[in-house]
């Protein structure tokens, strides 16, 4: 089963560090957040990865061209040319990196991918940039059993500010940080019937708009609740905070 990754984007609200590499390049714990999001799936058993590239895509593509290099002890003979590979350590995954236009929207993209997909068979669909833990396996089984187009996982996003409770002009209450109003929201995670790529019309089409909107009027998107971790990584606080989950060795989505 594919899973098809959108990593085209230009991440402008993280351009501390996406000025330099591809969003989805960007490391957390030594390792691009690509890697991590891939990890997700792999330990559910799902590694047939398609990556949509655009902005940058070329350091992608020289991260998996040089993947088993740059994780293996070696001995490079200088004088016959030849490098011997020991102890490689490597993932069981098999990756197309497809060139889907730097300037394609996320629908569009998906539209580009189409002929690498299994006519068949769904297929899940992630952003580049955000983690979570999860259930792949239960997810399927819900998109296979509700019998519908698509499912998105629903999830209640973090809190970011301290909320206030007022009454007669005083504070009656304080909650620091507290998690989103109960207000459910996209956490990007999908899985999909491949007939939903004929409600993608070209490069200009945003998937988050005429396939989705589409997809829930007419009663064929179900929702998946997650009520676990979940995060993306949208500004540079945000990956400061993985990266400080991850050194704790207590991330919710390491594997």
């Amino acid at each position: 089963m594919k899973t098809v990754i959108l990593a085209g984007g230009l991440g402008t609200r993280i351009s501390e560090e996406s000025h330099l590499k591809p969003k989805p390049m960007i490391e957390i714990g030594g390792r691009p957040i690509l890697w991590h999001i891939m990890k997700l799936y792999s330990h559910h058993g799902f590694n047939d990865f398609i990556v949509c590239l655009g902005y940058k895509g070329y350091v992608v593509k020289e991260y998996f061209s040089n993947y088993v290099l740059h994780n293996a002890d070696l001995t490079v003979d200088l004088a016959k040319g030849d490098i011997e590979y020991h102890a490689t350590k490597h993932e069981p995954w098999r990756v197309t990196l497809v060139d889907t236009g730097e300037e394609t929207m996320t629908g569009g993209r998906v539209k580009r991918i189409a002929p690498y997909l299994n006519k068949d068979e769904p297929f899940f669909l992630t952003y580049g940039d955000g983690v979570s833990d999860v259930d792949f396996t239960a997810q399927l089984a819900f998109h296979k059993a509700h019998g519908k187009d698509a499912t998105v996982t629903a999830v209640v996003p973090p809190g970011r500010y301290g909320a206030l409770e007022i009454e007669g002009g005083l504070v009656r209450r304080f909650m620091e940080k507290p998690p989103g109003d109960n207000g459910l929201i996209n956490g990007g995670f999908f899985v999909l019937n491949p007939g939903v790529v004929d409600r993608i019309d070209g490069d200009a089409t945003i998937f988050e708009q005429g396939p989705l909107e589409g997809l829930a009027h007419d009663g064929q998107l179900a929702a998946y609740h997650h009520d676990g971790f979940w995060a993306a990584m949208d500004t540079l606080r945000d990956k400061n905070h993985l990266e400080a989950l991850w050194a704790s060795g207590e991330a919710p989505w390491r594997r």
